[in-house]
């Protein structure tokens, strides 16, 4: 067998120890020059055969979890909210009901972190954005409606870091005067202890036990499915907190919750959820700050 097809044969059976293969050959001159005997090569094989787990599509692909797609996990799923339920009218046509009260429209929830601010305010009124966190604000407007949408609402958390972003972003927004409207649901705070946990934050449980509750109530209300008298694609934009958005997008998209902690959200950045009248949900952006300079970019 020649030297050539004798290395693609031995590439072939070590499959990713290829490289460790040419490592040890070079060094014993087999590049060079024909030195050794051939039972030196096939004794070599054997300990990186032995060295290479045997190949089953198993290790190879990623285990499903075994968890599948909750469809109602709004509670607004059309079967279920008709199950049990008495008609009043026998002679209607149970197909023709279901329809009738199926979600039609997508709903598109925007999700914008607060631009930076004034992190040594002794309490909320004093922490005010940053001339910096104006600038921010003023560009996320600007993104906004350069998206050419046509927005519903613009609700925001009521702590002032997030009131005074959405007042600057509302600015910007095109056509008749978006609504806004203040949320006390919406404010920052401990959604859930996080895993893994981290040292430089650890707040006490009574904090994760109020704060999660009131955050899980936020989602529930402004995370859903559309109505079923919703006939046309809704745009609507909620100007919050990064802890709250990392839940809301694990939530969403039925990821464990406790994970937010790993997601890293830039001040002033879109998320974009989608959630379908089928109720499967979606992430077109996660923290897009693209639209920012490098020099304007914070996450404090």
């Amino acid at each position: 067998m020649s030297y050539r097809k004798t290395l693609k044969l031995i590439c072939g059976f070590a499959g990713g120890s290829a490289i460790l293969l040419f490592a040890a050959a070079d060094s014993r001159g087999y590049f060079g020059e024909h030195r050794g005997e051939a039972a030196s090569w096939w004794s070599r094989l054997t300990v990186l055969q032995a060295a290479q787990p045997a190949w089953s599509p198993a290790r190879h692909t990623p285990a499903p979890t075994g968890q599948t797609w909750d469809f109602n996990w709004d509670k607004r799923e059309p079967f279920a909210l008709s199950n049990g339920k008495k008609k009043e009218n026998s002679t209607e046509d149970p197909s023709s009901e279901q329809d009738n009260g199926k979600p039609k429209a997508t709903r598109n929830i925007l999700l914008i972190r607060h631009s930076q601010y004034n992190l040594s305010g002794s309490n909320d009124k004093e922490r005010i954005l940053t001339p910096l966190g104006r600038e921010q604000a003023e560009l996320t407007g600007q993104r906004l409606a350069a998206l050419g949408l046509k927005y519903d609402v613009l609700i925001h958390s009521s702590m002032t870091r997030a009131t005074e972003t959405a007042r600057i972003i509302s600015k910007h927004l095109p056509g008749p005067g978006v609504e806004l409207v203040s949320c006390d649901l919406l404010r920052e705070g401990a959604p859930i202890e996080p895993v893994p946990p981290v040292a430089h934050w650890k707040p006490e449980a009574v904090q994760y036990h109020e704060d999660g509750a009131r955050i899980e109530a936020a989602f529930r209300r402004y995370i859903h499915r559309a109505d079923p008298k919703q006939k046309e694609d809704s745009y609507e934009i909620i100007v919050c907190h990064a802890n709250v958005i990392r839940y809301f997008v694990c939530r969403a998209l039925q990821f464990p919750p406790e994970g937010w902690l790993r997601i890293g959200l830039n001040n002033g950045s879109i998320t974009w959820l989608t959630i379908r009248p089928s109720g499967r949900g979606a992430l077109r952006t996660l923290g897009d700050a693209g639209f920012m300079p490098p020099d304007k970019l914070t996450r404090t």
